[in-house]
């Protein structure tokens, strides 16, 4: 079996919805349009990102075509790693190991905890005065 020239694949986080095309290429990234620097200006994020095609060792291998919406940037950085990652799996089902083992195939099912009535927030309750 061959290369596989385009995978299409989702991923999730927070409120974040990811939605990556990875093909054979030079490893450059295109997100909502912008660069991967343009987009994700901090290291972090930029890290998160790259993540999966690092632990594969694929970073110089596929170009990385993303759509995002939703939710914040560290939402979106896991967004689109889990999206990444589920297309190399797909490329390459050998990868999967490496990737499993690394914690990259799993949802992050966290989500902001809803709000409780006479309460500030989730859980902060406002100030007790005694007097």
């Amino acid at each position: 079996m061959g290369t596989v020239p385009l995978t299409q694949t989702t991923g999730r986080r927070k409120e974040a919805v990811a939605r990556a095309q990875v093909r054979p290429g030079s490893g450059q990234f295109l997100i909502n349009g912008k660069t991967l620097e343009a987009y994700f200006p901090t290291a972090v994020s930029q890290m998160v990102v790259s993540e999966a095609l690092t632990v594969t060792d694929t970073r110089e291998n596929y170009d990385v075509t993303a759509s995002i919406h939703g939710g914040g940037v560290s939402g979106q950085a896991g967004a689109l790693r889990l999206a990444i990652a589920r297309s190399l799996v797909e490329i390459d089902p050998e990868s999967r190991g490496a990737l499993k083992k690394a914690g990259l195939l799993t949802r992050d099912s966290r989500k902001k905890e809803s709000k409780k009535y006479g309460l500030k927030k989730a859980r902060k309750a406002p100030q007790f005065t005694k007097r």
